[in-house]
């Protein structure tokens, strides 16, 4: 967690839910133990290039929070420097919810989730986009990804304002195919080795048929 993490979410109401709930001198002791800590450090930066998406918040012009999901090839955020990350930002639906509210506001709130090790880490910041200007081709080269059938619009950088490490409790464990992929290989080895016996007994079967003599 981040010193100023604490500043923009510890609002007085949160504080006062926090005093009597019994948790506001535990989180007294960790803002100034955390005092001057406010960058990305090198786990929080290896644990993002390691993601392949994110959940991101915004707020509407009738005050409506709004969230979607982000997503690409691991490393798809890149970490410009330990308070900046960009993004290309593809062609979807085309409602442009989230690129309307960071027009009128341009404040986020970011989930990174890893599922497997039941890990999630919170961003704070706030968005600076290019689509039209003169920055937005050289960053969105610079950010472009493999995907073959992606279209580009816009390029996202997010200046980090703060960030908090939460807990692991009550986040399901799940797993993408890439992941799985070395967990099931030396089972789908297995598989393979007993359809090719299989095969071999079946084989020798038909050929011992085969040289009975017929009655």
């Amino acid at each position: 967690m981040s010193e100023s993490f604490f500043e923009i979410a510890f609002t007085p109401g949160v504080k006062e839910q926090q005093t009597e709930h019994g948790s506001r001198n535990q989180y007294e002791r960790m803002e100034t133990a955390l005092a001057g800590y406010n960058k990305l450090g090198p786990d929080e930066q290896n644990f993002i290039s390691l993601r392949d998406s994110f959940y991101m918040a915004s707020v509407s012009e009738t005050g409506w929070p709004y969230i979607q999901h982000r997503g690409g090839p691991p490393g798809f955020v890149h970490i410009l420097a330990p308070d900046l990350i960009g993004f290309v930002d593809l062609r979807g639906n085309k409602q442009y919810i989230s690129v309307g509210n960071l027009s009128h506001d341009n404040r986020v709130a970011l989930f990174f989730m890893d599922y497997p090790n039941q890990t999630r880490l919170k961003i704070l910041g706030h968005t600076e986009i290019h689509e039209h200007d003169d920055l937005a081709p050289a960053l969105i080269e610079q950010f472009r990804t493999a995907e073959p059938n992606a279209i580009i619009e816009r390029a996202i950088l997010i200046h980090v304002s703060g960030f908090d490490w939460n807990c692991p409790q009550h986040i399901t464990p799940r797993y993408t195919l890439d992941e799985l992929a070395p967990k099931l290989a030396p089972l789908r080895g297995r598989i393979a080795a007993l359809e090719a016996d299989n095969a071999e007994l079946r084989r020798l079967l038909k050929a011992d048929e085969q040289l009975k003599p017929a009655t």
